[in-house]
Order: C-alpha cells, then sequence, then structure tokens
C-alpha cells in the first residue's frame, strides 16, 4: 500500500468517526509563507481562528480563511446528512498542515544570453476539525 492511500484510508476513517476536513491543492503560495499564519490557528476554536484570520493583513490568511470555511461546510453537511445536531461553536482545528505542492518553472534572462531558473512555489493545505467535549462543571 502506497504513502498516499495510507493517509487517504486514515482520513476516510477519521471522517467516519466525526471528523471533517477540507483539502486545497496546489495554492499558489510559497509553504513558508502559509506556515506562518496555519502555526497561529492550530488548535484554535473555529470562531477564534476565523477572527484571526479574517484580520491578519498576510495574503496566506485568505486562502486558509476558505479551506477553514469549507471544513466548516462540511462538517454542517455531514452532521444533516447523518441526521445528528451539530453546534459550530464546540469545533476545533485538530490537525492543519501545509505541505509543498509542485513547483511551476519559469526561467528569466540573465547576462551573456543565458536563462536563470525561477521555482513559483505552491502549497497543498489541509485543516481537520473535531468537536471539543464539553465540560459540565459542578455548581
Amino acid at each position: 500500500m502506497s504513502e498516499r492511500s495510507r493517509v487517504r484510508a486514515a482520513r476516510h476513517a477519521a471522517e467516519k468517526k466525526g471528523v471533517s476536513s477540507a483539502i486545497q491543492r496546489t495554492t499558489r503560495q510559497s509553504p513558508y509563507k502559509m506556515r506562518l499564519v496555519i502555526d497561529q490557528i492550530r488548535g484554535k476554536d473555529v470562531n477564534e481562528a476565523l477572527g484571526l484570520l479574517r484580520f491578519s493583513k498576510k495574503h496566506a490568511a485568505k486562502q486558509i480563511e476558505k479551506v477553514l470555511n469549507s471544513a466548516v461546510a462540511n462538517a454542517e453537511f455531514k452532521s444533516r446528512e447523518g441526521s445528528e445536531s451539530i453546534d459550530v461553536d464546540t469545533l476545533y482545528i485538530k490537525h492543519a498542515i501545509v505541505n509543498e505542492g509542485p513547483a511551476l518553472r519559469r526561467f528569466m534572462p540573465a547576462a551573456q544570453g543565458r536563462a536563470t531558473p525561477i521555482r513559483k512555489r505552491t502549497s497543498h493545505v489541509e485543516i481537520v476539525l473535531d468537536a471539543r467535549e464539553e465540560k459540565k462543571g459542578n455548581r
């Protein structure tokens, strides 16, 4: 079994347990720049993360916000499909990673008729959401 099919099988098994996810592939932004933003929201509640992303000045925040909104919509759809209720306020970001995608190779003219390569990097963004267990305190 290849690495890709193992990861896909693990994702499908997790989604059966109630976890929802969203993936955006080949985002036209360098993975280094995307990781700076994704590190800020990892482990936070969805509403808090959306607030951070909405008011961030970085371009990567817009791309990550789209993926996060998609993951929330996937969670809502899955709960509706399974006839169970889900509170969006209890969702948190369980797993958020940025992997390197295929680099676009371009060439720029250089001195004495040469050409220097330019690598325009792309990213794969993956966000997994899960519902937090509500703590019931004693009164």
